[in-house]
């Protein structure tokens, strides 16, 4: 019997389950019409992402929908400076249908809006003033109260300082301040010879530092090299593949991926000394431990959060303004974080971490060390305690968190706690912040099973994201080729699957990315509205009066806040435990890369 008819009579006497047909009942695209935001044109929305969990399903079902209106401190100074200012602001938000307000109180320049024994108050910032008797803090609480929003205060927990003005009270305690992980590259001669010599990037050869050996990448024929000086050709693994000299008449070859290295004085001098044909020139780093003032590339001035008195200090702020106004609650901002992956190196750190590890580290090469190719592009080894590293700040995060939450408790019960960050969850492990559940599982690398434990989501009544994006729905990108990752939807869903019912979620747009472009913003309020439980419109100062017709659109319809809702969070908690403890399954996290540096 040939071999297909003995198969097909096999699998009709039942032999081979495999082998039958698998039948699939067809299903409508994910990609459906809809308009959570009824006042909008529809867009195209994915049903499937944006319709997981709790919290998600409960807001749709209650008609619940947080629209916060976000008013950064001192890029509006003048507009708060006044009571008939602040009036007219809230006054504004009630009529275009925002039903809550965040009012940033402690920029990151580390001083605050409202008067305060823990700082300066702030009374300019770029040609804007606010009268040094005013506490707009103060009337913003009552404008609030009688127009019916709630009302937040936003902190920059852990910036003490401001790049642009070089002010703030950081800067006058360096020894808080974090301290940066940096390197120098360097070529290390390791066969036949030894010895190192620092290397900089090729500018120009008229420029050619005498005591220095310069990276170029390629190189122009028929350019002539320096009298006095040497050139060593090396390909991508530091193979020395040539020796050119400057009466040489022959030109560079630079294998792709290598290098020439251009010496001049003692440059020159260690080049021919330490340099053979076939030796192995390896391209290493020099570490660096700066603190930020000294070399400040971001706007904020980063304090470390491993020192107990910069801790102290943080907390502090969030019981002054809880002891003294009736705000509904606390938001943390961006700055609930470290200065970035090469933060803190100080020796506090290390003191502590060698502590938690329980040994000596070899500092930073345990950790990571920072590593250059043969063309000088940086990269990374990580070292043995690498991981380890990384879930010890995000626990010292997310004990930071629960010592805020209980002062919120403490100081004025029933006050609610939220936090912002960035979207792109892939991220935030270098800057130790985990906004999310401890029970969160997706294909991210660093989620180990001690970096899950410094999840903290389940310590907040609301979490904000800054989906930073100019394209609206995955729909959208695919239609025009792009990133699907790189969308408000996307950035939307990963927030709301991270937190797993543990926390409402709200999608931050920002409006300076819609200049000239309305119909965009209007598309990216649905996706923010459709993938998360509300939407944060960031910030009064964005040109604003040029927005208000469609936002007073979106928010045509009237909506309360989830976080208007007593009870209902610790509800939402319970149902997602109960779910969790009968097995049901939720569907795979789908993780779309998103851009770095987006909300920040």
């Amino acid at each position: 019997m040939p071999l297909f008819l003995a198969t097909l009579a096999m699998a009709g006497t039942g032999q081979t389950d495999g082998l039958k047909p698998v039948v699939i009942k067809p299903e409508p695209s994910r990609f459906q019409t809809a308009a959570p935001l009824p006042g909008l044109e529809s867009v195209m929305l994915d049903t499937v992402g944006g319709g997981i969990g709790v919290a998600q399903q409960t807001a749709r079902a209650k008609n619940l929908q947080a629209r916060i209106l976000w008013i950064d401190g001192t890029a509006n100074l003048d507009r708060v400076s006044t009571p008939e200012r602040i009036a007219q602001i809230v006054s504004k938000a009630k009529q275009v249908g925002f039903n809550t307000i965040v009012f940033d109180v402690k920029p990151i320049v580390g001083y605050t809006l409202y008067p305060s024994d823990l700082t300066e108050k702030i009374t300019e910032w770029r040609e804007q003033k606010l009268p040094k008797d005013f506490d707009p803090l103060r009337v913003m609480v009552r404008q609030c109260r009688e127009q019916g929003i709630r009302l937040y205060a936003s902190m920059n927990a852990f910036s003490e300082g401001h790049r642009f003005t070089r002010t703030g009270p950081g800067y006058a305690t360096p020894e808080q301040q974090t301290v940066q992980y940096e390197a120098t590259p360097l070529i290390r001669a390791t066969w036949p010879n030894e010895g190192t010599f620092p290397l900089v990037p090729g500018g120009q050869l008229s420029t050619l530092k005498p005591e220095s050996i310069q990276v170029w990448t390629s190189w122009t024929g028929g350019t002539k090299l320096p009298a006095g000086s040497t050139m060593v050709i090396c390909d991508p693994d530091g193979v020395v593949r040539d020796m050119i000299s400057p009466t040489d008449a022959r030109d560079p070859i630079i294998p792709s991926g290598g290098s020439a290295l251009v010496g001049a004085g003692a440059g020159a001098l260690f080049l021919k000394s330490k340099m053979n044909l076939g030796g192995y020139a390896k391209f290493d780093s020099e570490a660096h431990y700066i603190r930020i003032a000294n070399r400040q590339t971001q706007w904020p001035l980063m304090m470390n959060p491993h020192h107990p008195l910069v801790q102290q200090r943080a907390l502090q702020f969030v019981e002054e303004v809880l002891k003294y106004y009736e705000v509904d609650g606390i938001i943390l901002d961006d700055r609930l974080r470290y200065g970035g992956i090469n933060a803190d190196f100080s020796d506090l750190s290390k003191q502590l971490f060698e502590k938690h590890v329980g040994e000596k580290v070899n500092w930073p090469s345990d950790i990571y060390k920072i590593t250059y190719s043969a063309q000088l592009k940086e990269g990374f080894r990580p070292g043995k305690w690498f991981d380890a590293w990384l879930a010890w700040r995000a626990l010292t995060m997310r004990n930071w968190v629960a010592r805020a939450r209980q002062i919120i408790d403490r100081t004025r019960p029933g006050a609610q706690f939220g936090v912002y960050a960035g979207s792109w969850f892939g991220e935030y492990t270098k800057f130790g912040n985990n906004y999310a559940s401890p029970e969160f599982s997706a294909g991210f690398g660093f989620l180990t099973k001690d970096y899950k434990k410094t999840g903290f989501a389940p310590l907040l009544d609301f979490l904000i994201t800054g989906c930073y994006y100019r394209t609206a729905t995955i729909y959208e990108a695919l239609e025009k080729g792009q990133a699907v990752g790189h969308t408000v939807e996307a950035g939307g869903q990963l927030s709301n699957r991270a937190v797993r019912d543990q926390t409402w979620v709200y999608a931050g747009i920002k409006l300076d990315d819609y200049y000239g472009n309305p119909r965009a913003l209007a598309r990216c309020l649905q996706a923010a509205a459709g993938s998360t439980q509300g939407v944060m419109v960031f910030d009064l100062s964005h040109k604003i009066d040029t927005f208000w017709p469609i936002l007073e659109a979106a928010f045509k319809q009237p909506a309360s806040s989830p976080n208007a809702q007593p009870g209902l969070l610790a509800e939402i908690r319970k149902r997602r435990d109960a779910l969790d403890a009968m097995g049901v399954k939720e569907p795979p996290v789908i993780i779309h890369e998103g851009a770095s540096g987006t909300g920040f």
